[in-house]
């Protein structure tokens, strides 16, 4: 997925949380092959195979029609040997993504809390479409297309472009010391979108115990933060941009049986339950039993694992 590259490569302003290669943008999980990547890793109901579903009112709706009001959304994933979808309209933005890639989700977080409506399309990260790679020569999510065929890709550039292109709610601090610490408390984050991805693919125990010991000590190192900043949240006592591109990671240690690894971090833990409570974050979630069932299912390297539910 997608790491933290370098900001200036897409032609942005300097990153406004720390990026390093192959950290931002997604597969499925973390890739062993690269170091710190490539970063590897709703559908409610199924309307059948005609592309992009209609947005519905919002209106106080539940989580899904909120979701459904904010964006239009390809139902099943393309792949191989698809037909790549038409241009962008002026005025709107495309993201490419995958319904099980937190590096996506951090994306998708951002365009949710900005209220930016958008249209998704999902790809087959199993089975990759040729045409993606005009998209991203990395062939990962998250992908940005806007009307004027400007594409941008890594997760924290994604999230970056959004907040700056788009007016309205701001996510990132003004002020430069502000912005440093987020930048600062995104490279502490760093090493945990590798370190779980391996506890996914690892069958050792051994390996487990020691995978799991190394998480304890980077959620020690982020409990600190808050608990040096006295704050409910890493930007402040609002949810601001750092809280949503760790987030990802902390709604997914329920499923991945790795809550033990912040029984240690009051701090955390009350952050974890405070940012259960945003909009947002409930807004772009998936039932930690469809994560189960993906998770079985990329475990066995299915080619479906990224229409799992539909």
């Amino acid at each position: 997925m997608d790491g933290l590259r370098s900001w200036a490569q897409a032609g942005l302003s300097p990153p406004a949380l720390g990026t390093r290669v192959g950290q931002g943008s997604g597969e499925l999980w973390p890739d062993p092959e690269w170091e710190g990547g490539p970063e590897i890793q709703k559908r409610e109901e199924r309307r059948g195979t005609s592309g992009i579903t209609p947005s519905s009112e919002s209106r106080r709706p539940a989580p899904c029609a909120l979701r459904a009001a904010m964006s239009k959304e390809s139902q099943r994933s393309l792949g191989k040997g698809s037909a790549p979808p038409g241009p962008v309209p002026n005025g709107h933005i495309r993201l490419y993504s995958m319904r099980f890639c937190p590096f996506a989700q951090r994306t998708r977080l951002v365009l949710q809390a900005k209220g930016i409506r958008h249209e998704v399309v999902n790809i087959n990260l199993k089975n990759k479409p040729e045409w993606f790679f005009t998209k991203n020569p990395f062939g990962l999510v998250p992908v940005l297309e806007n009307g004027q065929g400007q594409l941008i890709y890594e997760s924290s550039i994604t999230c970056e472009y959004l907040d700056e292109a788009y007016p309205g709610k701001t996510l990132l601090p003004e002020d430069p010391y502000e912005k440093a610490c987020q930048k600062m408390t995104f490279e502490l984050f760093s090493k945990v979108p590798p370190l779980v991805g391996s506890f996914i693919r690892s069958q050792n125990k051994e390996d487990r115990t020691g995978l799991k010991e190394d998480l304890h000590k980077e959620f020690s190192k982020l409990d600190q933060v808050l608990t040096d900043k006295k704050t409910t949240f890493f930007g402040g006592n609002s949810i601001s941009m750092i809280d949503y591109l760790i987030w990802p990671w902390f709604e997914r240690l329920e499923v991945l049986e790795l809550t033990e690894c912040v029984s240690h971090t009051p701090q955390l833990k009350l952050w974890m339950t405070a940012m259960r409570k945003d909009p947002t974050v409930s807004t772009i979630s998936t039932d930690p039993k469809i994560y189960g069932g993906f998770l079985h299912l990329y475990l066995q390297n299915s080619p479906e694992v990224c229409d799992y539910g539909l």
